[in-house]
């Protein structure tokens, strides 16, 4: 392609050469041969030096188009090179991305799932608390579960039978042997009246019910449960919600207290798990007592033992005395023994048959042996 260009540019050159002469002659005419020579002449040196220029340019431009090439080639490469590292980078960060939103899709579907489930769950305790038998039995589910929790077994007995022949939920055995009675109760219904009441009128209706079915709680409780002497003089009543234990107390005053002045006492999960606790350190306490009791007792009687112990070491060790002393005597009759032995080794008798004089020469003095020697 360059070569093309470069003839291109020589033929465009002399074309040019030639019209340049073709104008000169055109606008000065000949005059002679000689003239006409001298003019074909100069017109070939001119149409030689515009070859000579158009031929330098050529090279010229060759030149520069090779160096064009070689830049915009080595610019090419590390454009390439670049576009290659960048796109590489690209994908490792495209598929880190995708990984990361994967597993964060992973989450939305576990938390979905989850949803779904406490969906169902939800479903399923609106079906349980709709019923109100059903809801008698969650809450004296949930009370159990307090009490089994806080409380070791022998300490309480659900279904209790007292004397009057009726059965309290559950009944926690204080230190005087008088059980606490403990009812669960789940006013709901009226509850949730009063809630979605829309009107003032439906709204006084809905707390008239509560206080009636409250009330009407209380009075049972208090009347079935609660016998002198054979029970504690307070009951407890257990609202298995929290958010009805608040609005009892938040906007019915008046039924907390008249059911405390009938010796009832509500509720909630919490609080009944914080009387549990008390109720727990009272019996712990209790036990504490009886132990100290039987643990005094103990004591006394050890002391006994170690007394009796004692008196025996010091029989004992009188034994052990008199031992040592008879020892002693048997040692010395030894030495005594030893002694007169010894002087009869010394005696000396003469030929004639004369008793010589007899000269006793003490015995030398032995060490006293001591016991064990």
């Amino acid at each position: 392609m360059i070569e093309t260009l470069i003839v291109l540019t020589v033929l465009a050159a002399i074309v040019a050469a030639g019209v340049v002469a073709f104008v000169y002659l055109t606008r000065h005419p000949a005059g002679t041969a000689g003239a006409a020579e001298m003019q074909i002449a100069e017109l070939a040196r001119l149409q030689a030096e515009a070859s000579g220029r158009m031929q330098a340019m050529g090279e010229g431009l060759s030149n520069r188009q090779a160096e064009l090439a070689r830049v915009v080639a080595e610019r090419l490469d590390a454009l390439s090179s670049r576009m290659g590292q960048s796109m590489a980078a690209t994908t490792q960060q495209t598929v880190e991305r995708l990984q990361t939103l994967h597993e964060r899709l992973a989450v939305i579907d576990s938390a979905q799932k989850n949803l779904s489930d406490l969906s169902t769950q939800v479903t399923s305790l609106r079906d349980v608390l709709a019923n109100k038998q059903s809801r008698g039995a969650f809450g004296q589910a949930r009370m159990e579960a307090i009490v089994q929790d806080g409380l070791t077994k022998g300490a309480y007995e659900f279904q209790y039978t007292l004397s009057n022949r009726t059965r309290p939920d559950c009944v926690v055995f204080l230190p005087d042997k008088r059980p606490l009675v403990i009812d669960a109760k789940f006013p709901l219904e009226a509850v949730t009246a009063f809630r979605d009441a829309a009107t003032e009128d439906t709204r006084k209706q809905a707390a008239q019910r509560i206080r009636q079915d409250v009330g009407k709680h209380v009075a049972d409780i208090a009347e079935k449960y609660l016998i002198p002497g054979e029970t504690q003089e307070l009951a407890l009543m257990f609202v298995p919600s929290e958010s009805v234990y608040a609005e009892l107390h938040d906007g019915f005053d008046d039924v907390v207290q008249k059911a405390y002045r009938s010796h009832v006492v509500l509720v909630s999960p919490s609080l009944l798990m914080l009387a549990i606790q008390v109720m727990q350190q009272i019996l712990k306490d209790a036990r504490m007592r009886e132990a100290a009791d039987l643990i005094r007792t103990e004591v006394t009687r050890m002391m006994d033992d170690v007394g009796r112990l004692r008196d025996r070491v010091l029989k004992l060790q009188q034994h052990f005395g008199n031992a040592n002393e008879d020892v002693r005597q048997i040692l010395v009759s030894s030495d005594k023994i030893e002694k007169r032995a010894t002087r009869i080794e010394e005696l000396d008798f003469d030929e004639t048959g004369r008793e010589p004089a007899v000269s006793i020469i003490p015995a030398p003095v032995t060490r006293k042996l001591e016991a064990g020697e």
